[in-house]
């Protein structure tokens, strides 16, 4: 299996049916070795069946896939797993995340924790971690896990949303972050900053932003459909800013969070 994690990932969100199976089938064809999935994206059975329909080398593959919060219950989550897993067909998974902290505090932190340990100790996964956790949920969770590392933090950044209080935090804790949402859902195809930056580097203004984020040091997880789309995502990889180009981008951010329903915790604003 892969010892680190390919740092453009292939994301599933809002892919169901034939069109997470048709998207993970084109990503494995264009070069993706790394697929971002969830139980609660109800597409793992899809992609578990594009990885085998494509044949790719299991050890040549990196899956994630995530808990959903309303899994959290006293002993659910290794069920939920056991699930998963059956559905992706890939054994262990690489990485395997906590969705949300659960949603309005309805189950304990304690005992979800213990969860996820439990099941990492059983070896059903090769690396833990958490996905839309704030700073005060990251204390706990680090506390909780003892020695087991948390290996990222999966949550919306993009470059109108640096998210920067829970980013510093996690840095400062050795966390790497993962970045969903890295185009702002689209917004950033028609940005004059990045279509100018992109025009100097042949690139479009999504590839810049996803660039400024590889630049940033996150692991990104963009979603497309089409295959030219899923390639060109992929080939961001490529590029490299310049600082004063990097500078520039920063200057994007108006913390514009696209992802703030009542299933969130309280996001960091310090």
């Amino acid at each position: 299996m892969l010892n680190t994690i390919p740092r453009i990932g292939y994301g599933t969100w809002n892919r169901l049916g034939d069109a997470a199976y048709d998207g993970t089938l084109t990503a494995l064809d264009v070069g993706y070795r790394h697929l971002d999935c969830a139980e609660g994206y109800e597409n793992e059975e899809h992609v578990g069946r594009a990885i085998a329909d494509h044949g790719v080398a299991r050890d040549d593959l990196w899956v994630t896939t995530k808990v959903a919060p309303e899994s959290f219950g006293p002993g659910q989550i290794r069920p939920h797993v056991d699930a998963s897993l059956e559905k992706l067909g890939v054994g262990p998974v690489d990485l395997l995340l906590l969705h949300y902290p659960s949603i309005k505090d309805e189950y304990d932190i304690e005992d979800y924790m213990a969860q996820l340990a439990a099941v990492y100790d059983a070896g059903l996964c090769r690396n833990i971690g958490v996905s839309n956790f704030t700073k005060p949920y990251i204390a706990k969770a680090m506390d909780l896990l003892g020695d087991r590392p948390i290996f990222t933090n999966q949550v919306e950044l993009h470059v109108y949303l640096h998210n920067t209080p829970i980013v510093s935090d996690c840095r400062s804790k050795g966390i790497p972050m993962t970045a969903y949402s890295p185009l702002a859902r689209g917004a950033v195809l028609d940005d004059p900053v990045l279509q100018r930056i992109g025009a100097a580097h042949g690139a479009t203004a999504s590839q810049i932003a996803l660039a400024w984020l590889l630049s940033e040091g996150h692991i990104i997880i963009p979603s497309a459909g089409s295959r030219d789309r899923i390639a060109e995502n992929l080939a961001a990889g490529d590029i490299v800013l310049t600082d004063a180009e990097r500078a520039e981008i920063a200057g994007l951010n108006k913390d514009m969070r696209l992802v703030d329903g009542p299933w969130c915790p309280t996001w960091d604003v310090a």
